[in-house]
């Protein structure tokens, strides 16, 4: 650097440029730290070399370097004319400074980037981090090939299962309840969002049920004396003009509100007391039978020898207003709510979640995958469910902009960290109704060992994947 801040007497008028990059230069090192003012230098003191030796190239060829030889110090213009040389150093100068990168942290790998601070200053603390961070999210992919992914052959497997599980149930309640309004059952799930993890175990078959507008209307809970916000009461309406038994789901009726508790005895009648199981799953080559007991109605389906799939017979209101309420109870007050339908946000939920990831090509897909494996092969994380790790990462969203796949890991540790927030807070808002706790159907008790479990592993993220 000495060399390039030296005499610079017996030089032509260079009309302030040469004092730029003296001044440049003479103040990189606090602007880029000594690493990047080092780059700067040798990179600007060729420049500058050819541009001195441009201005003093003599008027005339004969007064060039008898000897005719160039070092590699010389500019391939020698001999030009000085007015031309002068004003298309200035252009080549300014071109060249303009190119030159104004960061130190433009020499580093790109991973080690983000452990430089501003000042330019890189400490022993901050590249280890930075390396823990790549180890990490190299452990990360490689579970989620490895442990979360599921096999194409074992999801088809489990679709055509789960179908003909659905068809045998059209088939028979048809046959059997030819009055009952329905509309066409579907298959629904993670099963069916590319969003289920480790094994192809689990199925909802949606049972979409009719109701006659005039008669029945809905009812936030949060305008209720229970004041649950997430469920909904579903009130029969104008009894003094359409007495009971105008509607038939009025058999479903309990102190005037149509009880999902009620419509799932109905169905459990049926599916699990009518139907021959074992009969039809002969037939398909399935082990069929009732998981008793159960929240909701649910089928076991042993279709090959070592893979079983779990299907979940759900009752669904579709109010006019586009609500989707469904038949499962609160968890921990099923006796005392047990008029309470359960409004369902996994559509919406998903349809957010895949759109943000469209928009920017994100990973919070994959995140949420991860996440989602983790509590499923980890015993202390189990009642963290898809719908909590969903919103929790739709939250975050919000205030971090950075999903690119190089992000999974600094992404992956931000969402235990806002778990680990929410659940000392005892709330988890709802992405898409704040009024909506996600924790309020778990014990103060599951909440302390969700939050234990997850602070003690921050200080090593990759703990959650070895311990499964």
């Amino acid at each position: 650097m000495a060399g390039v801040n030296g005499d610079r007497k017996g030089k032509k008028d260079d009309n302030g440029i040469g004092s730029a990059i003296d001044f440049v230069l003479s103040n990189a090192k606090l602007v880029l730290g000594v690493g990047g003012a080092a780059m700067l230098g040798i990179a600007t003191l060729a420049v500058k070399r050819m541009y001195d030796r441009a201005l003093s190239a003599p008027s005339s060829p004969t007064k060039a370097n008898q000897s005719g030889k160039r070092s590699w110090e010389e500019p391939s213009w020698l001999g030009s004319s000085p007015r031309t040389l002068s004003r298309d150093m200035k252009q080549n100068v300014s071109r060249s400074l303009q190119t030159l990168p104004t960061s130190s942290n433009s020499f580093k790998p790109d991973y080690l980037r983000r452990a430089v601070g501003r000042d330019g200053s890189t400490s022993k603390a901050d590249l280890q981090r930075a390396r823990l961070r790549l180890s990490l999210l190299e452990h990360l992919w490689a579970f989620f090939n490895e442990r979360v992914a599921i096999p194409a052959e074992e999801q088809a497997m489990a679709k055509r299962a789960a179908l003909d599980i659905c068809a045998e149930l059209r088939v028979f309640l048809h046959a059997k309840l030819p009055d009952m309004p329905l509309r066409e059952m579907y298959l629904s799930g993670s099963l069916y969002d590319d969003l289920q993890v480790v094994t192809a175990d689990h199925a909802q078959l949606m049972v979409p049920m009719v109701l006659e507008k005039n008669l029945w209307s809905s009812i936030p809970g949060e305008d209720t004396i229970m004041n649950v916000p997430g469920f909904w009461l579903v009130r029969r309406e104008n009894l003094e003009y359409f007495p009971r038994g105008s509607s038939y789901w009025d058999r479903c009726m309990v102190g005037g509100y149509l009880s999902p508790k009620s419509v799932l005895e109905v169905f459990e009648k049926l599916v699990a007391g009518s139907i021959n199981w074992p009969a039809i799953g002969s037939v398909l080559d399935y082990v069929i039978r009732p998981v008793v007991p159960s929240e909701t109605l649910t089928l076991e389906v042993q279709y090959e020898t070592d893979r079983r799939l779990y299907v979940d017979f759900l009752p669904l209101l579709v109010m006019e207003d586009g609500v989707s309420l469904i038949a499962k109870p609160h968890r921990l007050a099923a006796e005392r709510h047990e008029n309470l339908w359960r409004q369902s946000f996994r559509v919406a939920e998903t349809a957010k979640l895949r759109a943000l990831d469209q928009e920017d090509g994100g990973c919070r897909g994959v995140c949420l995958k991860v996440a989602k494996a983790v509590c499923k092969l980890n015993p202390a994380l189990t009642r963290l469910n898809a719908s909590q790790l969903t919103n929790a990462i739709l939250l975050l969203s919000e205030r971090e902009g950075d999903w690119t796949q190089e992000a999974l890991a600094d992404r992956f540790t931000q969402l235990l960290r806002t778990l680990v927030g929410h659940l000392e807070a005892g709330t988890l808002p709802s992405a898409l109704n704040q009024k909506v706790n996600l924790f309020c159907e778990l014990t103060p008790h599951e909440i302390d060992e969700l939050g234990y479990t997850l602070y003690c592993s921050l200080s090593d993220p990759e703990s959650l994947l070895r311990t499964v």
